[in-house]
């Protein structure tokens, strides 16, 4: 009895969450496109908010609209115009103090992962960590530079060392460059070895194979 109820556990819970975090996902959309909607009908007249009223009862236009306000983001700030736009919403945030300290923060960490010239995350390593002997993964996010590239000596490495099983957290460090080993496996199936504690084993770059029991 206890084996069918953890296999039929094993089927049921990823799919289970799935939904569970789709829906969440799904209801944040809405409830962001429920705050456009509500703004956007203030500075209407009458006759063109019952129009827009409607909308508010689609399922899923909040998925819809948030899609077509990134594309349309994308756009503007990929010609000349929007980025002078750009450059001068950002100057005017950093002399607002306070919200200056927190949007320059989150907008270098954000460049700095998800900009495709970047070096973020883009090589997997094996590194020994907290002790020597203890090995785990690591990701590579770049060079240490300034201050403290000067106090260095031979060529070093920013790494970031994720906890699991949530990936969020987790440790940085700067390492010797001898004491990193690069991995062939891609930045994904790091994160999956990580995210699954060593269940899900990278067997190549396009396959992932579940660890046999170990056997003592």
């Amino acid at each position: 009895m206890k084996k069918y109820l953890v296999a039929g556990l094993l089927v049921w819970l990823p799919l289970a969450i799935t939904i569970w975090v789709l829906s969440w996902l799904l209801g944040s959309l809405d409830g962001v496109f429920e705050a456009l909607l509500s703004a956007t009908q203030a500075v209407l007249p009458e006759s063109a908010r019952a129009g827009l009223e409607r909308l508010r009862h689609v399922p899923g236009m909040g998925v819809l609209v948030m899609v077509a306000l990134l594309l349309f983001t994308g756009m503007f700030a990929a010609n000349i115009v929007g980025q002078w736009w750009l450059r001068q919403w950002d100057a005017m945030l950093g002399k607002i103090p306070i919200v200056k300290s927190i949007y320059s923060s989150v907008k270098q960490v954000s460049d700095t992962l998800f900009s495709s010239s970047g070096n973020a995350f883009r090589e997997a390593v094996l590194v020994q960590y907290p002790r020597q002997g203890s090995w785990t993964i690591a990701f590579v996010t770049g060079r240490p530079g300034g201050e403290v590239a000067r106090h260095l000596v031979g060529e070093h490495v920013s790494v970031y060392v994720p906890t699991t099983p949530n990936p969020t957290s987790g440790f940085f460090l700067i390492m010797p460059r001898a004491d990193v080993v690069p991995l062939k496996m891609s930045v994904d199936a790091a994160l999956k070895y990580v995210i699954s504690m060593g269940v899900v084993v990278p067997g190549s770059p396009d396959e992932l194979i579940a660890t046999p029991p170990v056997r003592n």
